[in-house]
């Protein structure tokens, strides 16, 4: 028994803390897996089970002033994010990017961005849970609830084996698309009298299916380009890239083309029935002429 306690703890050691960056790794939620996995737990417990019965018989939460907060703290965020890529970047070579590990301070401003965008993905599972207090049951679907799971737990794996090099690439597009979309939410969270002016909603998707699109081309360099970064992390990203490309891509078709084509038929619908009536009105014109001109006829 002893032996094998000592085997298990010696993988576990191997894996988190050998394999890991020695920068990074002490890192409040970078150590142990198991805090991050117990935060995506109790946030799927809240979104899928406990929350909607919760809110059953209970009013939705306006939190207005909440969401306004949360929101442009996230777009805040997400700009200083997008400017350290842009900085970081200047640096970069944009076919292959091997991690720095020393520590020097521009290391260390590598590694720091990577760390605070995992962090950032850790308070956008907020995003889920007040959808569930506003009883928007509609937004939570498979999707988002993913997209919401998956990202925290890549995130995690860069800030704690990878800090910086290749993959932050996809941190930086990300970042920008969020600067989009969380200005389209705080814009929103003012009311209905914004909503005139947030025409611009539906090419939120699609700059998030172009993201995907660019994050697949920029990791496949790796599969013929020797850098140091590792290779095998295409087995995650190139997949992932995929599918979050086709779920995007299905909730565009359904959300807007179909609501698009579904307006269509109904204004189609519409216009033939008016012209019909229009036909008919013309139609009962002309029977009251000829029955006019007849009884003229027979009066004489």
């Amino acid at each position: 028994m002893a032996a094998v306690n000592a085997s298990q703890t010696d993988y576990w050691n191997f894996l988190f803390i050998e394999l890991a960056d020695p920068r990074t790794n002490d890192w409040f939620l970078i150590k142990s897996p198991l805090p991050l996995l117990a935060i995506l737990g109790l946030y799927l417990f809240f979104v899928l089970g406990w929350g909607p019965r919760f809110m059953r018989d209970r009013k939705p939460f306006k939190l207005e002033r909440t969401l306004l907060v949360y929101n442009f703290f996230q777009v805040a965020l997400s700009v200083w994010m997008v400017y350290e890529g842009v900085v970081i970047w200047q640096t970069y070579s944009w076919r292959c990017q091997p991690v720095d590990w020393s520590r020097t301070p521009k290391a260390y401003r590598e590694a720091r961005v990577v760390y605070v965008y995992y962090l950032a993905k850790i308070t956008e599972l907020l995003d889920t849970i007040f959808f569930v207090l506003r009883k928007n049951d509609r937004q939570v679907t498979f999707l988002h609830v993913y997209h919401h799971t998956v990202m925290p737990m890549i995130s995690w794996g860069t800030s704690k084996y990878y800090p910086g090099g290749h993959g932050t690439f996809i941190g930086m597009i990300n970042s920008f698309v969020h600067i989009i979309m969380y200005s389209y939410y705080f814009l929103s969270a003012f009311g209905p009298q914004m909503q005139k002016y947030l025409w611009w909603k539906k090419y939120i998707t699609n700059l998030q299916m172009i993201q995907f699109c660019c994050a697949f081309i920029h990791q496949t360099q790796l599969l013929y380009t020797d850098c140091g970064y590792p290779r095998w992390s295409v087995c995650f990203t190139l997949p992932n890239a995929v599918f979050f490309y086709f779920l995007f891509n299905d909730f565009y078709q359904k959300s807007y083309k179909k609501k698009q084509a579904a307006a269509q038929a109904k204004a189609d619908a519409l216009m033939a029935n008016n012209n019909n009536e229009s036909c008919a009105k013309d139609l009962n014109k002309v029977a009251a002429k000829d029955l006019e001109l007849k009884q003229k006829q027979k009066a004489l």
